[in-house]
């Protein structure tokens, strides 16, 4: 799953968000990435973003832990706004094993994962050889495919 923030103390909100998603009963976080600095993608006129990825194992089923995700984002003081717009924290599904959703309410594999670069760089650092199970491909090889024009990510040292 992918954890980003571009308002307020954004590694300090991915921090919680992690901590808080480890506290959700059935659910354990066994591994996260480093933190990247990342250039907004869509909306470019906000600031830029802490993103992670994290690797959970779960009780849950995948609208259950969608449910507890954006119980997450509503505690951390996420609001409504408009599409790709600032946030405080956000918290994305990318993908549940190997399962394929196409529903009204979730879509999974996360349907832009493949395209933006803030997402898989720290998924292929976790996982490298993890196959998106629409493409078929590894997150490392559909990495090589993306042009890094507008879609700058930076280890953050800390």
């Amino acid at each position: 799953m992918a954890i980003g923030s571009n308002i307020g103390e954004k590694l300090q909100n991915c921090l919680k968000a992690i901590r808080l998603l480890d506290s959700v009963k059935g659910c354990r976080v066994l591994k996260k990435s480093s933190f990247y600095k990342t250039e907004p993608v869509g909306y470019k006129e906000q600031d830029w973003f802490i993103n992670c990825a994290v690797l959970i194992e779960t009780e849950l089923n995948p609208y259950e832990l969608l449910d507890r995700l954006q119980e997450i984002e509503v505690l951390m003081g996420r609001k409504k706004s408009f599409k790709w717009g600032p946030r405080v924290i956000d918290l994305d599904l990318l993908l549940y094993e190997d399962m394929v959703i196409n529903g009204k309410r979730l879509t999974i594999p996360h349907p832009l994962m493949h395209k933006r670069r803030f997402v898989l760089v720290p998924v292929s650092e976790l996982e490298p050889d993890l196959i998106h199970p629409v493409l078929n491909r590894s997150v490392t090889d559909i990495l090589r495919d993306i042009s890094e024009d507008g879609q700058s990510v930076i280890l953050v040292k800390r």
